[in-house]
């Protein structure tokens, strides 16, 4: 089995998700940055270059590559929920966390992120109106794919707890 953290941009998933995977001692996984590695640049660029369907495309591929994986820890890609075949993905034989956060607090992280805008492209009209857009068309597959629901502006340590108990009763009901 293993852990998926999926949610908005700027929620914390690779803070939780780092956090989990030590606390584990699993490998820990990024879609996004097995993205770059792939194309060898950034989200941003590969977006501008490769279009909304060639993004995707590389991003299902890697999708796909990673949930082949067991006792991992994975940070999707806040769009990458989008394909129904991510989805599937996902859940199979997985702990999903939605880490939620409100709009404003999204948009307050990301504006505080020096590196979001140079690495993470736009998918809209950009600012709190392109958050509230891309969280009312994304929300309803972080919730059908969910195991778990956090409230992500709760301290990263507090997540991870919630997390590894949440996945040690899951193993625990699977094994019994």
């Amino acid at each position: 089995m293993k852990i998926v953290f999926i949610g908005y941009r700027a929620a914390g998933k690779s803070t939780v998700g780092t956090l989990v995977s030590r606390r584990l001692g699993w490998p820990y996984l990024d879609i996004d940055r097995g993205i770059e590695t792939r194309c060898k640049t950034t989200l941003a660029q590969f977006y501008q270059e490769a279009g909304e369907e060639g993004f995707r495309a590389v991003e299902t591929e890697v999708v796909v590559e990673m949930c082949r994986e067991d006792q991992v820890v994975i940070s999707f890609g806040a769009g990458t929920l989008m394909k129904e075949h991510n989805q599937e993905a996902a859940c199979r034989d997985s702990l999903v966390v939605y880490l939620e956060a409100s709009v404003q607090e999204l948009w307050r992280r990301i504006q505080s992120d020096p590196g979001s805008a140079a690495n993470r492209p736009n998918l809209s009209r950009g600012g709190i109106e392109e958050v509230k857009e891309m969280l009312t068309i994304r929300e309803p597959a972080y919730r059908k794919c969910a195991d778990l629901v956090l409230d992500a502006t709760r301290p990263p340590e507090q997540l991870a707890d919630d997390v590894i108990a949440a996945y040690t009763a899951k193993s625990k009901a699977r094994a019994g």
